[in-house]
């Protein structure tokens, strides 16, 4: 049985990353660079976190993995509140507020030059991370694309292939790794930085493996991959109290990007205790 889920798995992996970095590497082969602002590259960006949902799709029909219509399959697909599950929904949706503002207070204690808070009001403060939520639920589908791979998909088998400490750690690196591309067009740190982009490619590694842990854990305690979804999408949103004190037009060295995911770390070294040994658990 592991065999065959061992079989699935690579198969995954290979559409997932083959797809994703053969449409990437087409872009850094054409000269392009990362440019925010950009709503050709954004909509690029979107369109590149379906991927593993359409792998997930494609591994079923390749393997003859059907999705069952009733049991795990079905309640990965559906929101579930009872049994408190609702509270896993909760956990999703703030804590990147928590991480967020943490990270961008980090930012401020290393490059006090961003913090700019002339003709800002408590409210704005307030009212920004609360856009953040609603906009990122409301457009979750991306994200949901990269959650019915990773988290529906790619963690189930990791965990039965290994079990859930080591599946959560090499899932993370593998999500890691999945956006090397886009670390290399500069689009996670930039590109001026020592080590590029290898230090970047380190770095979205270890971020991925601690936000990868809490996506896991919700994912697992409510049965759903929606949380994971909202989550991912609020996380991509900026939700964070201070990021309206914050100015857009300076860069910082790599080393307070890497300080700034100490609380992302910390979150993720916390949940992951908090994990259960097995997906039944």
């Amino acid at each position: 049985m592991k065999n065959i889920t061992l079989k699935r798995l690579l198969i995954y992996l290979g559409l997932s990353f083959g797809i994703t970095w053969a449409v990437f590497f087409l872009f850094i082969l054409t000269g392009n660079t990362w440019t925010g602002s950009s709503n050709e590259m954004i909509s690029f960006i979107s369109l590149a976190m379906l991927v593993p949902t359409i792998a997930h799709v494609l591994t079923r029909l390749i393997t003859h993995e059907k999705m069952k219509l009733a049991g795990e399959d079905s309640m990965m697909l559906g929101i579930h509140l009872g049994n408190r599950r609702g509270i896993f929904y909760l956990i999703a949706i703030f804590l990147p507020i928590v991480y967020g503002t943490l990270s961008d207070a980090i930012l401020i204690l290393c490059d006090p030059g961003i913090f700019d808070p002339e003709g800002v009001t408590v409210f704005y403060a307030i009212a920004i991370p609360l856009i953040s939520i609603v906009s990122g639920v409301i457009l979750s589908f991306a994200a949901f694309g990269e959650e019915f791979g990773w988290r529906a998909y790619m963690m189930p088998k990791l965990i039965e292939l290994m079990g859930m400490p080591r599946a959560v750690i090499v899932g993370g690196i593998v999500w890691g790794l999945w956006h090397a591309p886009l670390t290399c067009v500069g689009h996670n740190f930039g590109m001026d930085y020592p080590g590029f982009p290898v230090v970047g490619i380190l770095l979205m590694c270890l971020m991925c493996t601690a936000m990868g842990t809490v996506l896991t854990y919700v994912t697992v305690k409510s049965g759903s991959v929606w949380p994971a979804a909202f989550m991912h999408a609020v996380n991509n949103a900026g939700a964070s109290c201070l990021a309206v004190f914050l100015r857009g037009d300076i860069d910082h060295p790599i080393w307070v990007s890497a300080l700034c995911l100490i609380p992302i770390v910390i979150c993720g070294i916390i949940f992951f205790f908090l994990l259960p040994k097995s997906r039944k658990s």
